[in-house]
């Protein structure tokens, strides 16, 4: 498709100009720009970030000659990414140059879902789709909602312009919950907000539970940091219901069941009271509500926690010995251990460890779970919800879309899809797709390739990628600034985020000055003057922030008390328990004859979400949709590694090939994703299976709350490989 749809006019623009405009006013909309270097033999280097949802955040070196980006590299001066890549990212320039890359606004010509499309230019798809927002909202602006997440996590293409023309409009709020709040939500209550130790510590401390994360995969770089530990004489114990890359690396693999973190956490308070290893101390200066925890931890022996985790009792007690026993002790806390009904008190339940121990004293004790809450960002400045002007428009939780999309009574009438891809990563995916064929449903999509959500677009705008637009970001993994300059011009017509919302701006007619703010007036808005070094972020393509290293060695947490509050008066006003405990799931292991496996679907290690799943080199690596399953759940049920088998429940059924693996524990099956769905055996994700129910907290996503039934598919109906 992309070698008919070519361009007739080149502008060249000079070469990496201080104030750069690859798309100034003077430009026509169908005009694509040439790359910025324009002399032969032209070669130089472009400081960049890498976008995606990690908290590692790299520091990328983009090498470009004659306007072809040559080699991508870790910036070796920063020393977070210390010049090292994961294997997706190294492998950037491929997904740059794909073939499947947009490169002109598509029409769609067929039925929704069917992926037929004609191309438009930019002046005709951008008038009526302003025409038909404007109808719209002219009615009630209310059925008008963006979706959008973590496809790339910058501050000016992810959450700036956009959010100004959706307030402008009055559009509905989204809820943007699918990843991270019920954790978020928790550490606030707790800690004050998404605060904790210093990535660079971990290095130095003496024992490292890495808890409900695959660093290996998902963490790279601070597994850096654990590895030095360990060379050190650290022990790593890694806490996690799949056996993991890194629990392979770990000396110590807890393999609890699903959603009972919070039980495992409260046991070990119970063996931190029982055999005081307590800091008296600090527990007396600087924690709110130990005596209510105390009681409710003492409720947790290690034999109760052992029967509600499916781990030995033994293995409990030791680990409690080890972390009361071990300083500077640190938790390496992510994100999908809150993936489940109860996943906000647990993750309450584990950022109160620290406190109980004093191991904040320590910069090398404490918890990680994010500290992008570390961050002084003006959102304010670059999302403008002054112009709501009073409005309070309804709010819509993006993890129940689908049911969103078929609630007639409170319809959705338009949706503006940009960097997500829900149909692939939504739940309950078989609504999600009911919702998104509906003829009536005016859909526009702003991406880089074809996903599955593009498939059903009336409108599909090519996005540029990280290499052809600025931005600046924040991490959730370490404490450093990051700029990303543009190497590269935009391929064919693909057009920034913010050029397009300010385009639709124009054209709504509003005409408040913000909505002429090109890029770096919005990167230089990102954070209050003087809140960071400027001159180093541009000079070197990072700043790091000025922080303690032992930052509540002394307490002095972001809490209402300044305390670590065991006891939130705050979760207690809003009716609910003020203190950690274990929530159940939703669908708790063995609660049901008819699905009896509990099926949880952690990223393949060579995709994030449901990005890098087109790229050829990273999907032959993966090979195919698999079901991880232990040999007695697969014995029991006839079925045989690479066999294709029927996962199901009574919200889908989804094929995919079994893989007979010593990852899973009895009674947990695994399904790798996030595929395509296109790409399935059936046309299908794991997401056919999980549910839009919320956590306990946050109101987040509860993916790993989910109980399944497998069998061997009918041979008629095996495709073949």
């Amino acid at each position: 498709m992309e070698n008919c749809l070519r361009l007739s006019v080149i502008v060249q623009t000079p070469l990496r100009l201080p104030r750069a405009r690859y798309l100034d006013k003077k430009t026509t909309m169908d005009t694509a720009v040439a790359s910025p270097a324009t002399t032969s033999a032209d070669q130089h280097t472009v400081h960049g970030a890498c976008p995606h949802d990690c908290p590692d955040t790299c520091a990328l070196i983009t090498t470009v000659k004659d306007g072809v980006a040559i080699k991508l590299q870790g910036n070796p001066e920063h020393s977070h990414t210390a010049g090292v890549l994961c294997t997706k990212v190294s492998r950037y320039i491929e997904r740059n140059n794909h073939e499947g890359r947009l490169v002109q606004p598509m029409r769609r010509s067929g039925p929704k879902g069917s992926g037929q499309f004609e191309p438009v230019s930019w002046d005709e798809a951008l008038d009526d789709i302003a025409a038909r927002l404007k109808s719209l909202a002219g009615i009630n602006p209310e059925t008008i909602v963006p979706y959008s997440y973590a496809g790339t996590m910058g501050l000016v293409q992810g959450e700036s312009m956009d959010r100004r023309f959706f307030h402008k409009l009055g559009a509905s709020l989204l809820d943007r919950t699918i990843c991270s709040t019920a954790g978020g939500e928790a550490f606030g209550f707790t800690l004050g907000g998404k605060v904790g130790m210093r990535v660079e510590f971990f290095s130095e401390a003496k024992l490292i539970l890495i808890w409900g994360s695959n660093s290996i995969a998902s963490n790279l770089h601070f597994w850096r940091h654990a590895q030095a530990a360990k060379r050190a004489g650290a022990r790593l114990v890694c806490i996690d219901p799949r056996k993991t890359e890194t629990a392979d690396k770990c000396d110590e693999h807890v393999a609890l069941l699903p959603g009972t973190d919070a039980a495992l956490a409260l046991a070990l308070m119970h063996e931190l009271i029982a055999h005081d290893w307590l800091d008296h101390d600090y527990i007396a200066q600087h924690t709110l509500g130990w005596e209510q925890l105390r009681e409710r931890a003492l409720h947790w022996p290690p034999s109760r926690a052992a029967l509600v985790c499916g781990v030995p009792e033994s293995q409990i007690v030791e680990l409690a010995r080890a972390y009361g026993t071990t300083k500077p002790a640190a938790i390496r806390l992510n994100y999908g251990m809150q993936r489940v009904h109860g996943g906000g008190n647990a993750a309450r339940a584990v950022a109160c460890l620290p406190a109980l121990t004093g191991a904040w004293r320590h910069r090398a004790g404490g918890v990680l779970l994010s500290s992008s809450g570390q961050y002084p960002i003006d959102r304010a400045a670059l999302q403008r919800p002054d112009l709501l002007a009073g409005r309070t428009p309804r709010t819509i939780n993006m993890v129940k879309i689908g049911d969103a999309l078929l609630d007639n009574a409170n319809p959705i009438n338009a949706l503006v899809v940009y960097n997500s891809n829900p149909v692939a990563v939504a739940p309950d995916s078989g609504k999600v797709v009911k919702g998104f064929e509906r003829e009536d449903l005016f859909t526009v999509v702003l991406e880089q390739f074809q996903t599955d959500t593009a498939d059903y677009a009336d409108y599909v705008l090519p996005a540029t990628t990280q290499l052809e637009h600025w931005d600046v970001h924040f991490s959730y993994g370490h404490t450093d600034v990051m700029l990303n300059t543009p190497a590269l011009a935009p391929r064919g017509q693909a057009r920034s985020n913010t050029w397009v919302f300010r385009e639709l701006a124009r054209r709504m007619g509003f005409a408040e000055p913000c909505f002429s703010d090109d890029d770096e007036a919005l990167v230089a808005s990102a954070f209050p003057a003087g809140s960071i070094d400027t001159e180093e972020l541009h000079a070197k393509g990072f700043t790091t922030l000025a922080l303690p290293q032992a930052p509540f060695a002394h307490g002095n947490f972001p809490t209402p008390s300044g305390k670590c509050e065991f006891y939130s008066a705050q979760l207690a006003a809003m009716g609910q328990d003020g203190l950690p405990d274990h929530v159940a799931n939703h669908e708790p292991f063995g609660s049901s004859a008819v699905y009896p496996l509990a099926m949880i679907s952690p990223p393949a290690r060579n995709f994030l979400n449901s990005s890098f799943v087109n790229v050829a080199s990273l999907r032959n690596i993966e090979g195919e949709p698999l079901l991880e399953i232990h040999a007695d759940d697969a014995a029991s049920r006839g079925i045989e590694s690479g066999q294709v088998v029927r996962v199901f429940n009574a919200r889908g059924e989804h094929r995919c090939r079994a893989e007979v693996s010593r990852r899973a524990r009895p009674g947990v099956v695994h399904g790798l994703g996030i595929w395509w769905r296109k790409l399935g055996l059936d046309g299908t994700n794991v997401n056919q299976l999980t549910s839009q129910q919320l956590t306990d907290i946050g109101r987040g996503p509860t993916f790993y709350d989910c109980l399944v039934q497998v069998e061997a598919a009918p041979a008629q109906e095996a495709p073949g490989r």
